[in-house]
């Protein structure tokens, strides 16, 4: 069977018209190319993102994800600059007769922050960059952050992003622009991470020591991205050191960690290898306590330059968390991710990428009792195969094209005894495969000096496939007593289902001044794999299921316009941006659905659509001895499910109306850093019951309306200091205090709240009562911070 998705957009037509110009430049006269790496002089890691600039032509291009730049010209003598924020600008003299290949090192800035100037090509990018909707982190506001246990969190700053929603404290979840938690995209090294959660999301899977680049996709995404509806947070890893032998330690109130990085040989390759434990379990042994509760996680990297032309890495992520209470129950968690990654250069124009990656996430639960003892294992494997091509055609068009491949094997529940005395049998649910094919074409073109755009196809082709049995229902939505009317069986890679999505992507930029711009982005997005959970905040404990049979493929269409502004040279950045998302065929469950070990699970599915909007502001401060963000979101997200609260509409589980962040980061002098976060958001919905009635002895919950009612307002002030002593005094060892501040003024932020009953002297009343349940008091931390 096979199906194209309907209500395919006009943007198409445009696009294909945009895309069929491009042939003209190919009628160029020939000229001469100039290509090479930036890296960083200390550590030779590749530069992301630099701005290689020609004053006189008034052309440039920017380095790519992995350092590499090349761009096309006239033959003749020209100027040539290298920069980038935080490191020296370098200006070259090239007398440019044939193609030349110049890889430049920069070294990083020694000016005092009030002298540093940092070069206008970089600096204004927030205007002249066509990039929308999209958010760098900056890796030295999130290492000084306060933080819960003094772990500085990648996920936690990105919560604090404009157009991103938190469900609160105590949770790694995000949800983007109406999106939900299991639409974010997540990447380590170009692998897919299903839960980026430690201790059920206090802190997330990413060591801030390892983290080279992290930029979150929330519209305006390019082709070669896709296969989740709302976000794509792409994280890339440091490669290690190929000059010098170097590493770090901490020690804090919740974890330890240790990185080494070292040159394999100098200038040629390098080796990295992070690791991280918490510690609570040997303090709750040592004193008796038979509960544990640990996490680890350790990140390994290798690369290798063969010659200028190709360079090889291998990268590595192996995280779990571990729960026993009491010594009889058990849970744990994990992800195991693997990236191989071939750069070859075909010529000084074309730049190629090839990737395989292997990724699991896999969690368990176990229950050790002579009658009842068991373990539950559910797990999610994924190898991919990825070809990119980056074509620097000439100066104004840069071309991206290039072809994926996945194959998914989904294994929703395993159930074993562990004990031969336990009632229960082997019991396993039926895997599921799938094949996910997709081809993309983009180009950047610059139009002039005032427009440039971004514009581009991804061609997504989805496959349920065998071995398996599908169930034919007479009714698919009956939950109560499905009717089986048949079972279909198909062999292995048999088609079962075949799904096709176009998925067409837009972006342009004006600028208005050399100061100002405004910037428009279009994207369609489709996502083949859902979440299966029936609560606001992912668990570990969740499953995941392909598009199949009953279960067509989500969609959405998101517009976003944005006007940009910088003031003051550069020194500060301020945006407006407001979108409009819909979505098509968003999973949800019948009301009361069971979700855990159902056989029938597909007609427990209901699909519907989903609707956002809002408006979104931000202003930084990049430059100077004070530096910070503000940000706001305005926005409301609204579902239509039929089968769900009657087939009204009704607000999403993340619908927080109104949401501020602000972080404020003040250099007193090279000892001392102070940094303060402040966070408000209005409460989120939450769905409780009107009432009960009596059912022979039971006193069930009546729910009138889904996400009828609202928890309190959330808000909540941190503060950390960050003391270098050691600073310019000791050059091959420095070490680093910080001291932080979580939930300053002891603020009870409500996690969730639920009905029980009541009691009265110790006897139940008949009568329900609601109880509020609250994580984080004042929470003070210290970590030592050692690096060589």
């Amino acid at each position: 069977m096979s199906l194209f998705n309907r209500r395919l957009p006009k943007p198409v037509v445009i696009l294909l018209i945009l895309l069929s110009s491009f042939s003209s430049v190919m009628s160029q006269s020939s000229k001469v190319t100039l290509n090479g790496y930036v890296r960083d002089a200390s550590n030779g890691e590749e530069l992301i993102g630099v701005t290689v600039y020609f004053p006189e032509l008034k052309k440039g291009v920017i380095t790519n994800a992995y350092g590499f730049y090349s761009i096309t010209i006239a033959e003749g003598a020209y100027e040539i600059t290298f920069s980038y924020v935080g490191y020296t600008t370098i200006q070259k003299s090239l007398t440019l007769s044939s193609s030349t290949e110049l890889n430049i090192e920069l070294e990083e800035a020694t000016e005092t922050m009030q002298e540093v100037v940092i070069s206008a090509e970089a600096a204004d990018a927030n205007v002249t960059d066509i990039a929308i909707s999209t958010e760098k982190v900056d890796m030295t506001q999130l290492k000084n952050m306060p933080a819960v246990f003094g772990e500085p969190d990648l996920i936690k700053m990105v919560q604090m992003m404009p157009g991103v929603i938190t469900a609160g404290e105590g949770t790694s979840a995000y949800f983007v622009r109406g999106g939900s938690a299991d639409q974010n995209l997540i990447l380590i090294d170009e692998a897919p991470i299903y839960d980026p959660s430690h201790l059920f999301g206090y802190i997330s899977v990413f060591n801030s020591d390892v983290i080279k680049e992290s930029q979150l996709y929330k519209g305006g995404i390019p082709a070669q991205y896709g296969g989740r509806l709302s976000s794509i947070l792409d994280v890339r890893t440091i490669d290690g050191n190929n000059k010098d032998f170097g590493g770090s330690a901490a020690i804090g109130t919740l974890a330890s960690k240790a990185m080494i990085e070292g040159p394999i040989k100098k200038d040629r390759g390098s080796y990295l290898l992070s690791a991280r434990r918490s510690y609570a379990d040997l303090f709750l042994k040592i004193v008796g306590n038979e509960n544990r509760v640990y996490f680890y996680d350790v990140n390994a990297k290798v690369n290798w330059k063969q010659s200028n032309k190709d360079r090889f890495f291998v990268a590595g992520y192996f995280g779990r968390d571990a729960f026993k209470l009491g010594g009889v129950f058990g849970f744990d968690w994990g992800n195991t991710t693997g990236t191989f990654r071939w750069n070859h250069l075909f010529s000084e124009k074309l730049f190629s990428n090839t990737t395989f990656i292997a990724s699991q996430f896999d969690y368990g639960l176990e229950l050790e009792d002579e009658a009842l003892g068991f373990r539950w294992t559910s797990v999610i494997d994924e190898l991919s195969f990825k070809q990119h091509f980056n074509w620097f055609v000439t100066p104004k068009n840069e071309l991206n094209f290039g072809y994926n491949l996945t194959y998914r094997r989904f294994q929703p529940g395993n159930l074993q005894p562990n004990v031969e005395s336990s009632i229960f049998e082997n019991v396993e649910l039926q895997k599921l495969y799938a094949l996910d094919h997709a081809l993309y074409l983009g180009n950047k073109q610059v139009v002039s000096d005032k427009l440039t755009m971004e514009y581009g196809v991804r061609f997504s082709i989805f496959q349920n496939v065998g071995p398996g049995d599908v169930k034919i229902y007479e009714d698919p939505q009956d939950n109560i007593r499905p009717e089986v009317v048949r079972v279909d069986s198909y062999s292995s890679f048999e088609p079962i289902i075949t799904y096709y999505n176009l998925e067409p992507r837009f972006s342009a930029r004006y600028l208005l001044s050399d100061v100002s711009s405004v910037k428009l982005s279009y994207n369609r997005m489709a996502q083949n794999v859902h979440l299966i959970s029936s609560g606001t905040v992912p668990l570990p404990f969740n499953t995941w299921n392909p598009s199949s049979t009953y279960l067509k493929p989500q969609l959405a269409d998101q517009v976003a316009a944005g006007y940009f502004r910088n003031f003051k040279d550069n020194m500060y950045e301020m945006s407006f941006e407001g979108f409009y998302k819909y979505m098509q065929d968003v999973t949800d469950f019948a009301d009361n659905a069971n979700i855990f070990f159902n056989e029938d699970l597909a007609t427990e599915f209901r699909q519907g659509d989903s609707e956002a909007y809002g408006l979104e502001f931000q202003l930084k401060k990049n430059i100077g001895k004070f530096t910070g963000f503000v940000n706001y979101t305005l926005s409301k997200v609204t579902r239509t499910v039929p089968g769900v609260n009657h087939g009204n509409p009704f607000p999403s589980n993340y619908d927080r109306r109104n949401s501020f962040n602000l972080l404020a980061s003040y250099e007193l002098n090279e000892k001392w850093n102070f940094t303060s976060t402040f966070t408000y958001s209005t409460g989120r919905p939450i769905t409780l019951p009107t009432g009960q009635y009596q059912y022979q002895y039971y006193n069930p919950s009546y729910i009138s309306e889904r996400n009828g009612y609202l928890l309190p307002d959330y808000h909540r002030l941190d503060f950390s200091a960050v003391l270098v002593p050691l600073k310019n005094k000791n050059r091959h060892m420095q070490t680093k205090w910080v001291f932080s501040v979580y939930n300053a003024y002891n603020r009870k932020n409500a996690f969730t709240l639920y009905s029980r009953e009541k009691e009265a002297d110790g006897q139940p009343t008949g009568e329900k009562e609601f109880v509020m349940i609250y994580l984080f008091p004042i929470v003070p931390s210290v970590t030592f911070n050692l690096s060589f």
